[in-house]
């Protein structure tokens, strides 16, 4: 890590803060501050990255997937519901606008997040579906399906 990168380094005391930092390990990867926590982002070799880390998309489908297992948990914890193991396989591609039903959009391209919960404890059909409903309450879910302004600006 670069003194550089040292100095830039968010303090404990930023809560919210996020800091990504290029990485002696390779052209692309990224060193990621949150908190007190150390992750790595990069592309896969066949992009020129050095494959140190996931992908920023990856990162970003691992967000919404453990965001929503959370929230399920959380719920299911409330509701005193014996939900047993929560898992969330998401895949993200690129889909003609006019190929998807319930897209705003019908000119172009859309992303499109494929998101499947596996439930395995013994639940019937109607706390499945209130669990799929409250899926979609999760933070991450949330952002991504609000109106979301990014400002981006130079830093001095």
């Amino acid at each position: 890590m670069s003194e550089a990168t040292q100095s830039a380094k968010p303090a404990a005391q930023d809560p919210g803060v996020v800091l990504t930092c290029d990485s002696a390990d390779g052209r692309y990867a990224q060193d990621i501050y949150v908190g007190g926590h150390i992750l790595r982002a990069d592309e896969p070799t066949s992009l020129g990255g050095a494959d140190t880390g996931p992908t920023p998309n990856d990162l970003l489908l691992a967000a919404l997937g453990s965001c929503t297992a959370i929230t399920l948990r959380m719920y299911a914890e409330r509701k005193n519901w014996n939900v047993g193991k929560i898992s969330v396989r998401l895949h993200q591609s690129r889909i003609h606008a006019e190929d998807c039903k319930t897209c705003e959009s019908k000119e172009g391209m859309v992303t499109r997040i494929t998101r499947d919960i596996r439930i395995e404890g013994p639940v019937g059909g109607e706390i499945r579906k209130r669990l799929l409903e409250i899926a979609d309450k999760c933070p991450v879910h949330r952002t991504l399906t609000a109106e979301v302004v990014v400002e981006t600006r130079i830093a001095d």
